[in-house]
Protein backbone atom coordinates (compact mmCIF):
# COMPACT_ATOMS: atom_id res chain seq x y z
CA UNK A 1 0.00 0.00 0.00
CA UNK A 2 1.36 3.41 -0.78
CA UNK A 3 0.72 6.77 0.02
CA UNK A 4 -0.65 10.01 -2.16
CA UNK A 5 3.42 11.02 -1.24
CA UNK A 6 4.10 7.59 -3.02
CA UNK A 7 6.35 6.22 0.15
CA UNK A 8 4.99 3.00 1.22
CA UNK A 9 2.67 2.18 4.19
CA UNK A 10 4.78 -0.04 7.33
CA UNK A 11 2.16 -0.34 10.13
CA UNK A 12 2.24 -3.92 11.13
CA UNK A 13 -1.33 -4.75 10.63
CA UNK A 14 -4.27 -3.93 8.09
CA UNK A 15 -7.42 -4.44 7.99
CA UNK A 16 -9.27 -6.12 5.01
CA UNK A 17 -12.65 -6.30 3.85
CA UNK A 18 -13.87 -8.33 0.17
CA UNK A 19 -16.80 -7.31 -0.78
CA UNK A 20 -19.06 -8.33 -4.45
CA UNK A 21 -19.67 -4.40 -5.38
CA UNK A 22 -18.12 -1.34 -3.99
CA UNK A 23 -21.55 -0.75 -2.34
CA UNK A 24 -21.98 -3.60 -0.96
CA UNK A 25 -21.94 -4.97 2.58
CA UNK A 26 -18.74 -6.90 2.83
CA UNK A 27 -18.98 -10.68 2.60
CA UNK A 28 -15.33 -11.38 4.42
CA UNK A 29 -12.94 -9.88 6.54
CA UNK A 30 -9.22 -10.62 7.88
CA UNK A 31 -6.27 -8.87 9.28
CA UNK A 32 -3.09 -8.63 7.39
CA UNK A 33 0.06 -8.59 8.57
CA UNK A 34 3.35 -6.95 7.34
CA UNK A 35 5.80 -9.25 6.39
CA UNK A 36 9.74 -8.91 5.10
CA UNK A 37 10.23 -9.68 1.38
CA UNK A 38 13.35 -11.41 0.59
CA UNK A 39 16.06 -12.62 3.57
CA UNK A 40 18.11 -11.07 5.43
CA UNK A 41 21.95 -9.96 3.90
CA UNK A 42 19.86 -10.49 0.36
CA UNK A 43 19.21 -7.66 -2.70
CA UNK A 44 15.59 -6.08 -2.01
CA UNK A 45 14.00 -3.27 -3.80
CA UNK A 46 13.93 -0.30 -1.16
CA UNK A 47 10.56 0.71 -2.61
CA UNK A 48 9.30 -2.97 -1.72
CA UNK A 49 10.54 -4.18 1.10
CA UNK A 50 7.70 -5.60 2.56
CA UNK A 51 4.23 -7.14 1.83
CA UNK A 52 0.76 -7.28 3.85
CA UNK A 53 0.02 -10.85 3.61
CA UNK A 54 -3.34 -12.40 4.46
CA UNK A 55 -5.87 -14.97 3.73
CA UNK A 56 -9.37 -14.41 2.25
CA UNK A 57 -11.90 -17.29 1.01
CA UNK A 58 -13.51 -15.95 -2.35
CA UNK A 59 -16.32 -17.88 -3.87
CA UNK A 60 -16.05 -19.98 -6.84
CA UNK A 61 -17.81 -17.45 -8.51
CA UNK A 62 -16.63 -15.93 -11.52
CA UNK A 63 -17.12 -12.17 -11.58
CA UNK A 64 -15.31 -8.77 -10.17
CA UNK A 65 -14.77 -8.25 -6.00
CA UNK A 66 -13.45 -5.21 -4.29
CA UNK A 67 -11.33 -5.48 -1.61
CA UNK A 68 -10.50 -2.66 1.32
CA UNK A 69 -7.14 -2.79 2.88
CA UNK A 70 -6.67 -0.04 6.16
CA UNK A 71 -4.12 0.16 7.77
CA UNK A 72 -4.67 0.02 11.94
CA UNK A 73 -2.17 2.75 13.44
CA UNK A 74 -0.10 4.87 11.98
CA UNK A 75 -0.06 9.25 11.99
CA UNK A 76 -2.46 9.41 9.47
CA UNK A 77 -5.53 7.72 8.16
CA UNK A 78 -5.19 6.02 5.13
CA UNK A 79 -7.43 3.35 3.09
CA UNK A 80 -6.91 1.71 -0.51
CA UNK A 81 -9.36 -0.11 -2.34
CA UNK A 82 -8.42 -2.52 -5.53
CA UNK A 83 -10.71 -4.96 -7.64
CA UNK A 84 -9.85 -8.36 -7.93
CA UNK A 85 -11.21 -10.34 -10.99
CA UNK A 86 -12.14 -14.11 -10.61
CA UNK A 87 -12.03 -16.10 -13.40
CA UNK A 88 -14.41 -19.46 -14.66
CA UNK A 89 -11.05 -21.11 -15.25
CA UNK A 90 -7.17 -20.71 -14.01
CA UNK A 91 -4.73 -19.63 -16.56
CA UNK A 92 -1.88 -21.57 -14.74
CA UNK A 93 -2.15 -24.88 -13.25
CA UNK A 94 -5.35 -24.87 -10.79
CA UNK A 95 -4.91 -26.28 -7.44
CA UNK A 96 -5.36 -29.61 -7.20
CA UNK A 97 -4.54 -30.29 -10.78
CA UNK A 98 -1.66 -32.07 -11.83
CA UNK A 99 1.48 -30.88 -12.06
CA UNK A 100 2.79 -30.67 -16.07
CA UNK A 101 6.07 -33.20 -16.13
CA UNK A 102 8.57 -30.71 -17.85
CA UNK A 103 11.99 -31.70 -18.18
CA UNK A 104 13.65 -29.00 -16.83
CA UNK A 105 17.29 -28.58 -16.67
CA UNK A 106 20.02 -29.58 -13.81
CA UNK A 107 23.22 -28.98 -13.24
CA UNK A 108 23.81 -32.52 -14.53
CA UNK A 109 22.19 -31.50 -17.71
CA UNK A 110 23.64 -27.92 -18.28
CA UNK A 111 26.37 -25.73 -17.62
CA UNK A 112 25.54 -23.56 -14.64
CA UNK A 113 25.28 -20.58 -16.72
CA UNK A 114 22.47 -21.51 -18.77
CA UNK A 115 20.20 -22.05 -15.45
CA UNK A 116 20.72 -19.25 -13.27
CA UNK A 117 20.72 -15.20 -13.34
CA UNK A 118 21.07 -15.06 -9.76
CA UNK A 119 24.54 -14.19 -8.37
CA UNK A 120 26.49 -15.90 -6.89
CA UNK A 121 24.36 -19.09 -8.72
CA UNK A 122 21.77 -20.99 -6.37
CA UNK A 123 22.97 -24.47 -6.85
CA UNK A 124 20.83 -26.17 -4.37
CA UNK A 125 18.24 -25.02 -6.14
CA UNK A 126 19.39 -26.99 -9.94
CA UNK A 127 20.12 -30.20 -8.73
CA UNK A 128 16.74 -32.08 -9.48
CA UNK A 129 13.72 -31.82 -12.52
CA UNK A 130 9.76 -31.42 -12.46
CA UNK A 131 9.58 -34.39 -14.33
CA UNK A 132 12.07 -36.83 -12.00
CA UNK A 133 10.75 -35.42 -9.11
CA UNK A 134 7.08 -36.39 -9.94
CA UNK A 135 8.14 -39.70 -11.38
CA UNK A 136 9.86 -40.04 -8.23
CA UNK A 137 7.18 -39.01 -6.05
CA UNK A 138 8.86 -36.68 -4.27
CA UNK A 139 7.08 -33.43 -3.14
CA UNK A 140 8.51 -30.27 -4.44
CA UNK A 141 8.62 -26.37 -4.55
CA UNK A 142 9.19 -24.69 -8.00
CA UNK A 143 9.78 -21.17 -8.88
CA UNK A 144 9.98 -19.83 -12.08
CA UNK A 145 11.76 -16.53 -11.72
CA UNK A 146 14.85 -14.74 -13.45
CA UNK A 147 16.55 -12.71 -11.13
CA UNK A 148 18.55 -10.48 -13.18
CA UNK A 149 16.04 -9.94 -16.02
CA UNK A 150 12.57 -9.52 -13.51
CA UNK A 151 10.04 -7.45 -14.79
CA UNK A 152 8.40 -7.11 -11.36
CA UNK A 153 11.32 -6.20 -8.97
CA UNK A 154 10.67 -9.40 -7.12
CA UNK A 155 11.78 -12.05 -8.90
CA UNK A 156 15.06 -12.18 -6.98
CA UNK A 157 13.63 -11.86 -3.63
CA UNK A 158 11.62 -15.04 -4.02
CA UNK A 159 14.31 -16.81 -5.30
CA UNK A 160 16.14 -16.02 -1.93
CA UNK A 161 13.21 -17.18 0.01
CA UNK A 162 13.11 -20.09 -1.87
CA UNK A 163 16.42 -21.02 -1.13
CA UNK A 164 16.33 -19.61 2.44
CA UNK A 165 13.42 -22.24 3.33
CA UNK A 166 15.26 -25.11 1.26
CA UNK A 167 17.57 -24.64 4.09
CA UNK A 168 15.40 -24.00 7.22
CA UNK A 169 13.29 -27.29 6.33
CA UNK A 170 16.43 -29.54 5.06
CA UNK A 171 16.68 -32.99 5.47
CA UNK A 172 13.06 -33.27 5.63
CA UNK A 173 12.49 -35.10 1.99
CA UNK A 174 11.31 -31.60 0.33
CA UNK A 175 12.59 -30.32 -2.97
CA UNK A 176 13.41 -27.03 -4.23
CA UNK A 177 13.38 -26.40 -7.87
CA UNK A 178 14.16 -23.00 -9.82
CA UNK A 179 13.37 -22.60 -13.68
CA UNK A 180 14.65 -19.39 -15.11
CA UNK A 181 11.89 -17.47 -17.83
CA UNK A 182 14.12 -17.24 -20.81
CA UNK A 183 15.43 -19.02 -23.19
CA UNK A 184 19.08 -19.46 -22.73
CA UNK A 185 18.62 -16.68 -19.55
CA UNK A 186 18.46 -14.34 -23.38
CA UNK A 187 15.23 -12.04 -22.93
CA UNK A 188 15.70 -11.51 -26.41
CA UNK A 189 15.25 -15.00 -27.58
CA UNK A 190 11.79 -15.20 -25.56
CA UNK A 191 10.31 -16.94 -23.17
CA UNK A 192 11.04 -20.84 -23.04
CA UNK A 193 8.96 -23.86 -23.06
CA UNK A 194 8.90 -24.11 -19.32
CA UNK A 195 6.62 -21.14 -19.03
CA UNK A 196 4.83 -22.35 -22.06
CA UNK A 197 4.00 -25.46 -20.40
CA UNK A 198 2.98 -24.45 -17.23
CA UNK A 199 1.02 -21.47 -19.03
CA UNK A 200 2.50 -18.40 -16.99
CA UNK A 201 1.11 -14.80 -17.80
CA UNK A 202 3.86 -12.99 -15.34
CA UNK A 203 6.67 -14.00 -13.41
CA UNK A 204 7.57 -15.14 -10.63
CA UNK A 205 5.78 -17.92 -9.82
CA UNK A 206 5.53 -20.56 -7.24
CA UNK A 207 4.07 -24.07 -7.07
CA UNK A 208 4.01 -26.29 -4.22
CA UNK A 209 3.29 -30.08 -5.26
CA UNK A 210 2.60 -33.02 -3.41
CA UNK A 211 3.85 -36.54 -3.70
CA UNK A 212 0.75 -37.49 -5.51
CA UNK A 213 2.10 -34.75 -8.70
CA UNK A 214 -0.77 -32.75 -7.80
CA UNK A 215 -0.27 -28.98 -7.15
CA UNK A 216 -1.38 -28.07 -3.64
CA UNK A 217 -0.52 -24.39 -3.37
CA UNK A 218 0.89 -21.42 -5.91
CA UNK A 219 1.49 -18.00 -5.37
CA UNK A 220 2.07 -14.95 -7.88
CA UNK A 221 4.76 -12.30 -7.32
CA UNK A 222 6.06 -11.76 -3.81
CA UNK A 223 6.04 -13.89 -0.94
CA UNK A 224 7.63 -13.50 2.31
CA UNK A 225 9.95 -16.03 3.94
CA UNK A 226 7.32 -17.16 7.06
CA UNK A 227 4.29 -17.52 4.42
CA UNK A 228 5.88 -19.84 1.72
CA UNK A 229 7.23 -21.85 4.59
CA UNK A 230 3.77 -22.57 6.79
CA UNK A 231 2.47 -23.45 3.82
CA UNK A 232 5.40 -26.21 3.24
CA UNK A 233 4.61 -27.17 6.74
CA UNK A 234 1.08 -27.34 5.92
CA UNK A 235 0.87 -29.00 2.29
CA UNK A 236 4.21 -31.10 1.84
CA UNK A 237 4.93 -32.19 5.30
Amino acid sequence: MITNRGRPVSTPTADVWVASSRTAVPFERAVARLEPVGVPGGYVDPHAQSIYVAHVHIPPRPGRYWVLARPRGGDVRIGGIHNLDVAARSATPAIGSRAYPSRTPTLATAPVRLLTTRVPPDRALLRYSVAESLAMHEPFVVVFATPRFCTSRTCGPVVDVVDSVRRTLAGGGIRFIHVEIYRDNDPAKGENQWVGQWRLPSEPWTFLVGRDGRIKAKFEGSISQSELERAVRRFLR
